[in-house]
């Protein structure tokens, strides 16, 4: 079993360097420019959810960090991604749930196409997204692509039956959602 694990660690830090290639090819003059802005917030009204954003970088281990379990209702911008409202993927992760309760993305599943997502920048200026769909994979076929390159926002959380041996779920809830109004 902890080969299992072991392999899908070493998978997932591949998979990642490979994607964070392709995200700063080319784009690292952009960058500093734009690294002033962060976003601070999502509300995403259909569920009434609103919350705020810490930035999240990569682990030791060469995956993307998670937001700490002892904020359950923060979420986190992905700081290699795009800043919401401008032109690239963004990614936003949250945690399900914890031990003994509901997290920030816990009804993630249950938003619906052509719902709205705002971003609060740090600017002032608010990104709208409009869900396009929302799927739910096995972790071990993660779209490390679609979710880390293609345009739009992304939110990331996880999802389907908890494995007790591996102590996590097998799956992920993946919005995909697509810029409506330029912050």
């Amino acid at each position: 079993m902890a080969e299992t694990r072991w392999g899908r660690i070493v998978l997932a830090g591949v998979v990642t360097g490979a994607v964070l290639v392709a995200i700063n090819r080319g784009g690292q003059e952009e960058r500093p420019a734009q690294a002033a802005v962060v976003p601070r917030t999502i509300d995403i009204p259909a569920l009434k959810l609103e919350a705020p954003l810490m930035k999240l970088g990569m682990s030791g281990d060469g995956e993307v960090e998670l937001p700490p379990y002892e904020k359950p209702d923060t979420a986190g911008w992905f700081r290699h991604s795009a800043v919401p409202g401008d032109k690239g993927a963004s990614v936003i992760i949250g945690h399900v749930d914890t031990k003994t309760a509901p997290a920030v993305f816990y009804r993630l599943k249950q938003l619906r196409k052509g719902q709205e997502i705002r971003v609060e920048r740090s600017d002032g200026k608010v990104a709208k997204y409009r869900v396009e769909s929302v799927e739910q994979v096995d972790k071990n076929r993660f779209p490390a692509r679609r979710v880390y390159v293609e345009d739009g926002l992304r939110l990331v959380t996880c999802g389907g039956s908890f494995d007790w041996a591996e102590r996590e779920y097998r799956d992920n809830v993946i919005v995909y959602a697509s810029l409506a109004e330029r912050a």
